[in-house]
This record gives structure tokens, C-alpha cells and sequence, in this order.
């Protein structure tokens, strides 16, 4: 294995299905998934993730760092406010998780998510 991975991988083909945990709600959300890094181990994965308009309620499994490279969200976790999202911005999940992600512009994240 290199010691540097280059992200964004446009040669990786994308998880066009719904990711575990990940329940539409409002609407008829469609998310992509690239998964462009995985640690030896496999406790470690990066990549792109792309989501259009509308609402899923998701449980996270790990710990994720996210950078929003487009878009708009607001991400609110159950029982908490709610926080808004747009391109620059960075936010960190905690493996304990379970709330909303509204999507209110198709939305291009950057992620590293610690299993």
C-alpha cells in the first residue's frame, strides 16, 4: 500500500444505493457513495458522498469527520438543534448519532469515517 492517496479518485465507481442506517423521510432523496481509501485494517475509510434534495433520518456506526465541498443541509440529532451545513464548512459526527440530514441543495461531501 502507498503511503499517499490522492482524494478525489475519479476512477472509483460509486455505491448508488442507500448506505446503512440511512432512511428516506421527506421526499425521494438519491445518494452516491465513493469509497476512495481503506485503512489495512479496514477501521478507517475516505471518500466523496453526493446527496439530492429531501430528507433521510440516519443512525450512524462510527465516528465521521465531514468537509462540504457544495450544497446545503441542515443536520439535526435527536433530542438537539438544528445545525446548517453549506460548502466549506466542516463538522464532526460522533459514532452515537441519530437525527436528520435535510438536504435543501444537492449536497457534495468530502468524509473520513473511523469504524
Amino acid at each position: 500500500m502507498t503511503s499517499v492517496t490522492k482524494i478525489i479518485d475519479k476512477t472509483v465507481d460509486p455505491i448508488e444505493s442507500d448506505l446503512d442506517g440511512w432512511v428516506k423521510q421527506v421526499g425521494n432523496p438519491t445518494m452516491k457513495t465513493w469509497i476512495e481509501y481503506k485503512s489495512e485494517d479496514g477501521s478507517i475509510l475516505s471518500g466523496r458522498w453526493e446527496a439530492t434534495e429531501g430528507t433521510y433520518h440516519a443512525t450512524y456506526g462510527g465516528w465521521e469527520f465531514v468537509h462540504i465541498m457544495a450544497g446545503k443541509a441542515i443536520v439535526t440529532a435527536e433530542g438537539g438543534e438544528p445545525l446548517s451545513l453549506s460548502a466549506g464548512e466542516s463538522m464532526v459526527f460522533e459514532k452515537t448519532f441519530v437525527g436528520t440530514w435535510e438536504i435543501i441543495e444537492p449536497i457534495t461531501k468530502h468524509f473520513v469515517l473511523k469504524l
